[in-house]
């Protein structure tokens, strides 16, 4: 029984969580870019991308909802049915071309929450 490690013979920085960098290495600790910190990085900004598409098109469907769809040049139910994709398929065209600025804040945060500043 003395072997046992109880909790009041550890010491106080023991218990503390410690920060740990999975992608911690020479070149991390050097501070040049790792093969896996550049592909987490393309996949935060594929993901902040992805956001700010929705967002984009969660705003343009809004846009739309007073709009009839009847009347002698109107898509009718056709048109009502494929509004959704053509929302997104806007929101995408405008997240390429830059958007409005979401994505970069959101591809920041999750880099900060990584510890990839």
């Amino acid at each position: 029984m003395a072997d046992l490690i109880s909790p009041t013979s550890l010491s106080p920085s023991f218990l503390k969580p410690a920060v740990v960098n999975p992608l911690a290495g020479k070149a991390a600790a050097a501070g040049e870019p790792t093969p896996a910190s550049e592909a987490f990085r393309a996949k935060a900004k594929d993901a902040a991308q992805k956001f700010e598409s929705q967002f984009l098109s969660q705003m343009i469907g809004q846009m739309f909802e007073g709009i009839d769809t009847d009347g002698p040049f109107g898509g009718g139910f056709g048109e009502q049915m494929f509004r959704s994709m053509m929302t997104d398929a806007m929101a995408k065209k405008m997240t390429e071309a830059g958007g409005v600025g979401v994505s970069d804040v959101v591809q920041r945060e999750i880099l900060k929450m990584q510890g990839l500043t």
